[in-house]
């Protein structure tokens, strides 16, 4: 018996052979992402890259699945990569320790995924990320603000321009109109974000981009607070996506 059985028992054979066949890659390895590479590893996706450049921090535990006492410090790309293997060894892994700008988007060939996901909070990047999406013809879904939200009730999956309330999302819609972007899968949440009661100091774990990934746009933002629901739930959400729509296209 093998070990996606359960799985293949709703997909039928030609299913998890669509899967099996399948490369994604995963920018950005938080709360968000670490959730989106665990149910593609689980689901059966033959090959998977994964883009990060922080370290597993401390306050990374109480949301982040590749985040325990026994992964701190350690390169998220490593913790991932070493997750997803214990999954399933035969799943192919690149691993790429580093941001994602437009300075380092010629380490990646966008022709050769099936499907891109998009779980990094720069907005510089995120924009990139679609553009190169879509000059390469490939599918991509982006994740818009998890932090200081509660409630993953709250949580949708929807075209960026029938967005509202997110912060970020307002961001995203206004720089992808001005390059003529017209639809972009996102998932995010209708919650009212809530206003943190203190800041906490930076963790040396935590790497940081040199270019802005504490800016939406060019206004700088305090960070977040996060919660062990919403994000995993917008990682899960995204996921489902990702395996629907390769079950239904071929790239």
């Amino acid at each position: 018996m093998n070990q996606n059985i359960r799985f293949e028992m709703l997909l039928g054979p030609e299913g998890m052979t669509k899967l099996r066949q399948a490369r994604v890659a995963v920018f950005g390895l938080g709360g968000v992402g670490g959730y989106v590479v665990e149910a593609l590893a689980r689901a059966g996706i033959g090959a998977l890259d994964l883009i990060d450049n922080d370290r597993v921090a401390l306050s990374n535990l109480n949301r982040q699945i590749i985040a325990l006492h026994s992964t701190v410090g350690i390169p998220k790309v490593e913790a991932a990569a070493a997750r997803v293997h214990d999954i399933n060894p035969e799943i192919c892994v690149h691993t790429f320790q580093t941001f994602y700008l437009p300075a380092t988007r010629d380490q990646f060939d966008f022709q050769t995924y099936d499907y891109v996901v998009d779980c990094i909070d720069t907005v510089t990047a995120k924009l990139d990320l679609v553009l190169q999406c879509r000059g390469a013809g490939t599918p991509i879904i982006s994740a818009l603000g998890t932090g200081n939200k509660l409630d993953p009730s709250k949580l949708e999956l929807a075209d960026i321009y029938d967005t509202a309330v997110c912060p970020l999302a307002r961001i995203m819609r206004k720089e992808l109109r001005r390059r003529g972007v017209e639809h972009l899968k996102v998932v995010y949440s209708r919650e009212a974000p809530i206003t943190p009661l203190f800041q906490p100091e930076p963790e040396q774990n935590e790497a940081r981009s040199p270019d802005d990934p504490e800016f939406y746009g060019s206004q700088r933002r305090s960070v977040p607070g996060s919660s062990p629901f919403v994000p995993p739930a917008a990682g899960l959400l995204m996921a489902s996506a990702v395996v629907r729509d390769i079950l239904k296209n071929t790239h």
